[in-house]
């Protein structure tokens, strides 16, 4: 049975809120809204973890001094990739807990205690997660001079290696850099040129990172941060 009177869904006149959005018009993930690039690597009783300055909203660049690798402890690193916004929650979440466990037990939390720490964090809100996926670096083992790297996704299922870990936007470019430049038991200078030349060339093959590089090496004897210069276009 037919009806005169009624039209097809395509002839329909078109809503304002369809000519404002074109066809193949797709938003990008949320992970990639600020834009990121972390790598951490690990060397002869040494860690290395470098990122990216940029800070952005999509393609637009608001400055080139943001802050995404933040030190927890004495031997203790985490780079936090994904939302700005989540990224400083986060930040001093980590904070007040390490402090916590400080005031409470008297010594510092180790390195796998605090990876434990944030996946426990990161899965008690997996209904409304926090969009990062942080990178853990430190040393910790009986000796505290043995490396670990532990990195995670926003529920904070954990992935442990004894080489390197990447994170952020350009992970396929950063990945193919680190495993063709990494050797095993490099020295604090040695894993600071690799991981640098590692980050400043993958940024490069990717427009949401970059803007200048910050890197931090930890040995038993401290911390050494270097800031280095990128292309800044």
């Amino acid at each position: 049975r037919s009806y005169p009177h009624a039209r097809r869904l395509s002839d329909r006149p078109r809503t304002a809120r369809s000519r404002l959005s074109p066809a193949g018009t797709k938003m990008s993930s949320i992970m990639q809204y600020n834009g990121a690039a972390i790598i951490a690597m690990a060397g002869k009783d040494c860690i290395a973890i470098a990122s990216d300055k940029r800070y952005g909203i999509r393609n637009q660049t608001m400055g080139c001094q943001m802050k995404k690798i933040f030190q927890v402890g004495d031997k203790t690193f985490v780079g936090l990739t994904g939302l700005a916004t989540d990224m400083q929650t986060l930040d001093q979440k980590f904070r007040f807990r390490s402090n916590m466990y400080r005031l409470r037990e008297e010594r510092e939390m180790s390195t796998e205690a605090f990876a434990n720490m944030v996946t426990s964090l990161l899965y008690e809100h997996r209904f409304g997660p926090y969009f990062c996926e942080p990178i853990v670096a430190g040393l910790g083992g009986e000796d505290g001079k043995s490396p670990f790297l532990c990195g995670m996704d926003l529920l904070g299922a954990q992935v442990r290696t004894e080489d390197f870990m990447v994170g952020g936007d350009c992970t396929e470019a950063l990945y193919g850099l680190c495993e063709s430049m990494y050797r095993p038991d490099l020295g604090p200078d040695e894993l600071f040129e690799v991981i640098a030349q590692c980050l400043l060339s993958g940024v490069d093959r990717d427009c949401l990172a970059g803007w200048g590089c910050v890197v931090h090496v930890l040995t038993p004897e401290g911390v050494t941060t270097r800031d280095l210069k990128g292309r800044m276009d």
